[in-house]
């Protein structure tokens, strides 16, 4: 049989053999999440900023995480991990910078959908330590790393593996080299969920498991059967706070604890990939690139501009939304110094007008083309995205009592509707730098 890099022999045979499983944790009636996992959501919808960690052996390819997709044979691809020694990597340095930035959260690919993991797991030898020549636990060295500096952790978890004989077939990873014959998704789901014991057992507090890749079976002819219920029940059994979310492009089902946006604000659905309707009850949560990729590509320098990327994860404030914004390192294990200039920037603007970011809730009228809206309390705090508009009409039934400047203090000038069927302000806006990223009014609007 030919060699898959991401199973030991005994593995293989385990294939061969196992023909079933019974799930580690069984499901009992509706998932009723816990007290600590209710506290959990709720400092997670008030984060406001995590960092998106694209990172692998992909890296050293330079064209993105889905480079093993593109007629690359398995074999070939898994020498790359004996070249993978990432000497820059620095898990103080990354963690400062991205809390300096403003971030609350890091989300790392603890395995992507090549199937090699960046821990030291048992479950395969196509990991960084057995497989490199780096001999480091990533992702021990980066979660010691958040505890110290009180940021939280989450897993990002693929779903699919484009090298494992046993994962039955989607519609991706068809030229990877992969015997056919060998599917066997019993034998690859207990593989799953011994990873996922692994990650939720030896690296202290995991906020969250990011799910990924259901949607490579949305074109079966008979639906897939995941088993989520089984293994969303594993995960809170093993830490009940730890939150679930999955990027499935569907509309949330029971056991999940936030919703996934995909390149796109809850709602809008530009990109295509998220037109699922918008639940009330769970945190939102929009994951969008800084660049064009999600992994490293060299040939990727079309970043985003500061003022874009504050307007970007303020108007996801605006719906309510956590921005989660993703950067691809590189082999060396250094951040792109493109990258590193926004999150100075990010921070720079966090740390001035954070008050209008952090734990607020959606404001009180939806987006407009000139900004949105962010609500504390009494407060609403206008953004104005748009510097050559003049006036903006602000639709809300709350009693403004007085509109400010937020950077000069200086009052603006309001105006009441006069139309009880629309009601709002109308506010005169003075005139604004035109590189300024986010003009901010401060109205005093009390909710009747």
């Amino acid at each position: 049989m030919k060699f898959l890099p991401a199973l030991s022999a005994a593995a293989v045979a385990a294939t061969i053999t196992l023909t079933s499983m019974t799930p580690a944790v069984a499901p009992e009636g509706e998932y009723q999440p816990t007290p600590e996992n209710l506290a959990a959501r709720e400092q997670f919808r008030n984060a406001g900023l995590g960092i998106f960690l694209h990172w692998g052996i992909y890296s050293m390819f330079a064209q993105g995480e889905w480079y093993l997709n593109y007629g690359i044979d398995a074999e070939e691809y898994a020498k790359a991990a004996k070249g993978f020694y990432p000497a820059s990597f620095d898990a103080k340095e990354w963690v400062t910078a991205f809390k300096n930035a403003g971030a609350k959260y890091i989300t790392i690919t603890t395995r992507h959908h090549d199937g090699f993991s960046m821990w030291d797991t048992d479950q395969s030898d196509f990991n960084i330590v057995d497989a490199t020549p780096f001999k480091r636990d990533i992702i021990k060295e980066l979660a010691d790393e958040c505890h110290r500096q009180g940021i939280a952790l989450h897993f990002y978890y693929s779903h699919i593996d484009w090298t494992r004989p046993d994962y039955v077939w989607g519609r991706t990873g068809h030229t990877t080299g992969r015997d056919s014959t060998l599917q066997d998704w019993p034998s690859y789901y207990k593989f799953m969920n011994a990873q996922l014991t692994e990650l939720l057992t030896n690296y202290g507090p995991v906020g969250a498991i990011w799910f990924d890749g259901k949607w490579d079976h949305d074109s079966d002819s008979i639906p897939f059967d995941w088993q989520l219920p089984e293994q969303y029940a594993l995960i809170h059994s093993l830490q009940p706070a730890c939150l679930i979310g999955n990027n499935h492009h569907e509309s949330v089902i029971a056991g999940e604890d936030f919703q996934i946006f995909e390149r796109d604000l809850p709602g809008e659905n530009k990109a295509g990939l998220s037109g699922q309707s918008v639940t009330d009850r769970l945190p939102l949560e929009t994951c969008e690139t800084m660049n064009g990729m999600w992994g490293y590509k060299v040939a990727d320098q079309n970043y985003k501009s500061p003022q874009q990327l504050v307007r970007l994860m303020v108007g996801a404030a605006g719906k309510g939304a956590n921005l989660l914004l993703n950067i691809g390192p590189q082999p060396s294990g250094e951040l792109p110094a493109a990258a590193l200039d926004r999150l100075k920037s990010l921070g720079e603007w966090t740390s001035r007008y954070g008050e209008t970011f952090y734990d607020t809730d959606a404001g009180d009228f939806p987006a407009e083309e000139w900004g949105t809206s962010t609500r504390r309390g009494d407060t609403l705090y206008v953004h104005v995205f748009d510097p050559t508009v003049s006036e903006v009409f602000i639709p809300t039934s709350a009693k403004v009592k007085s509109a400010i400047s937020f950077d000069s203090g200086e009052k603006i000038a309001f105006a009441r509707s006069k139309d009880k069927s629309a009601p709002g302000v109308t506010l005169t806006l003075p005139q604004r730098d035109e590189n300024l990223a986010d003009y901010i009014i401060t109205l005093h609007a009390p909710r009747k």
